[in-house]
């Protein structure tokens, strides 16, 4: 497991280092702006979203941790040329992932769901597989895995999700920006 750590470092850190997405866009793009006052984070948020709805441009400003920084950079990439629903199921699955209530494979009361999602995860029905299943990176969230191990320091919680709630609220005024 220590090595998953290691490079879910390394991926935060080449995110925090090399920013995706980094930049400003025009009017009539959206701007959202979003401000953590307990550790200083200021995210903005811009967007430009054609007529089927679907996100052709995002840039990303501000400046505070590499956890608020890091976070933003990968939402970006990860919403970059989704549709709007994308994006906001996108949100809800990043944020359900930053829940504190979410427990480990093994250790809580659906038990059982969790060993045949590993399984899934794994491609392999012998429970054998299901250990090394637990410490594989969960590829439908892309880069985003690497932010799970924030739940273990619920004070940078609020780091992570800056961002994706900056990006909701840019969603929601898109209608105002034209």
């Amino acid at each position: 497991m220590a090595g998953l750590e290691e490079l879910y470092k390394e991926i935060i850190l080449d995110h925090y280092r090399n920013p995706r997405n980094r930049g400003e866009l025009p009017p009539p793009a959206c701007k959202a702006e979003g401000f953590n006052p307990l550790c200083g984070d200021e995210i903005v948020v811009y967007l430009t979203i054609d007529d089927d709805e679907v996100i052709q441009e995002i840039a990303i400003g501000g400046q505070g941790c590499s956890i608020s920084q890091s976070s933003a950079s990968m939402m970006s990439a990860a919403v970059k040329g989704r549709t709007v629903t994308e994006a906001r199921e996108l949100t809800e699955q990043f944020k359900s992932m930053m829940s504190i209530n979410e427990a480990p494979v093994g250790s809580s009361a659906n038990e059982a769901e969790q060993i045949a999602a590993a399984k899934a995860a794994a491609g392999s029905a012998d429970a054998g597989s299901i250990a090394g299943a637990a410490e594989k990176p969960d590829l439908s969230m892309g880069d985003l895995s690497a932010l799970r191990g924030v739940v273990k320091f619920p004070v940078r919680i609020k780091c992570a999700v800056l961002s994706w709630n900056t990006l909701m609220e840019a969603l929601a005024s898109t209608e105002k920006c034209g």
